[in-house]
């Protein structure tokens, strides 16, 4: 196992930064890393902490009477200068529950209401997403949307299109767009899954 002696923040801003690393490799040999994350000093960093509490969350929600379509956001995103699509999510705030998060970024995501079932803490504890770059972690909650959509609690810098997506535009979606990769696989369990999509989780593990 490597050896961490030394971080050195790079950055200082207020929703991601850069930190140093100074380290040494299991055989002894000098480490140069870097990583991005969303802690705002050193202390926050989940190396340093050792707790996994999680950063973002991510919605993954059925809509209509017969929860036949899912809600995606098509958002644009500087890192590709292109569209994606993803489902909505949005980060945790300070005191802020996970499931709260989650309620409160739908509606100002997508002008929707959004309920939350309880599942096995399993289902929805806090994954982290791109482990090589970022100590980045995210929770997942599962519910039901309903109401009109609405893009006016977007922010300024939010520029993204709602998505009510039946299976036959899933299906499309997969075949021809850029689509983030934890939606991606969600969104192929959603097509093998035309009874009851969230049935896995009514499963305790």
């Amino acid at each position: 196992m490597g050896h961490i002696h030394k971080v050195t923040p790079l950055t200082e801003n207020k929703h991601l930064n850069m930190y140093a690393i100074d380290a040494t490799s299991k055989i002894g040999t000098p480490v140069h890393y870097f990583v991005s994350s969303r802690a705002e000093s050193t202390e926050g960093l989940k190396l340093v902490t050792g707790k996994n509490h999680p950063d973002g969350v991510v919605i993954y929600s059925l809509y209509g009477e017969k929860k036949d379509r899912v809600v995606l956001v098509r958002q644009y995103r500087y890192t590709i200068d292109d569209y994606i699509y993803e489902f909505p999510a949005g980060l945790v705030e300070p005191g802020e529950n996970y499931r709260e998060a989650g309620i409160r970024e739908m509606k100002e995501e997508t002008g929707l209401d959004f309920e939350p079932f309880k599942v096995d803490k399993a289902y929805e504890k806090p994954f982290f997403t791109t482990i090589g770059m970022t100590d980045e972690s995210c929770a997942t909650v599962y519910g039901y949307a309903c109401g009109t959509p609405s893009k006016c609690g977007l922010e300024d810098s939010e520029e993204l299109e709602i998505v009510l997506a039946d299976r036959e535009e899933v299906k499309r979606i997969l075949r021809e767009e850029k689509v983030a990769i934890i939606c991606a696989y969600m969104l192929m369990h959603f097509l093998h899954e035309e009874e009851e999509p969230f049935g896995f989780l009514q499963e305790e593990l």
